[in-house]
């Protein structure tokens, strides 16, 4: 069996309305966007896709601080309007929270791009990386990662096809892109790795353990 992991822990404020996603052998998914705090005081806005299965159930609330456990999604948006390449956190458990906030991520899967070393105005190094995580029913989720300093040089050694284990947070990132003769802005998101690790360590410390708990 190929190695893989994909979790996310989210604890942040529900900041609009859950509305109807799509439905799925009658079962309809809602999306609703998160606003989880960093410590810099910057907030990253997360899509949160949750399937909603008992219609007496209610829906998240707007101003509601919960906890979402899932898994980061992607599809690829062939409609020509907007990005390219979406990015959700399919919610497996959404509850209430009082705890801290909190945006921690575990992945791992394979490199399918090379990674592509650059450096900021300001001289910082910065690697972009983009990691293949596999899913049920071949399918895989292809998921943009980002790392800086000392990481980024030792992503930047990586190869396509490397096996690549990671902890990080989704974080949100708006910018400005020319449409014709219009400006639009829109929002990326990706993975900002924090460590990374061999294959198999995740297993060996534990998931309960890698959140810090």
């Amino acid at each position: 069996m190929e190695q893989k992991e994909n979790r996310v822990v989210l604890r942040g404020t529900v900041a609009g309305e859950a509305t109807l996603s799509h439905q799925v052998h009658g079962i309809a998914f809602y999306r609703f966007p998160l606003a989880v705090p960093r410590l810099s005081g910057r907030e990253d806005r997360l899509n949160i896709l949750c399937p909603h299965t008992a219609p007496e159930d209610p829906l998240p609330q707007a101003g509601a601080f919960v906890e979402v456990r899932g898994e980061v999604r992607s599809f690829n948006n062939r409609s020509g309007v907007g990005n390219r390449l979406v990015i959700t956190v399919l919610a497996r458990e959404l509850l209430p929270s009082a705890e801290e906030p909190c945006n921690q991520v575990v992945l791992g899967g394979v490199l399918c791009k090379p990674p592509v070393l650059r450096r900021t105005p300001l001289g910082r190094d910065i690697c972009d990386l983009l990691l293949a995580v596999n899913r049920r029913y071949r399918r895989a989720d292809y998921l943009p990662c980002i790392a800086w300093g000392g990481l980024a040089l030792q992503c930047s050694r990586l190869q396509t096809g490397d096996p690549l284990w990671l902890d990080g947070r989704l974080q949100s990132r708006t910018y400005l892109k020319t449409v014709g003769e219009a400006t639009q802005e829109r929002t990326a998101f990706e993975i900002s790795i924090t460590s990374i690790d061999p294959p198999g360590a995740q297993e060996e410390r534990g998931w309960e353990e890698s959140l810090g708990k």
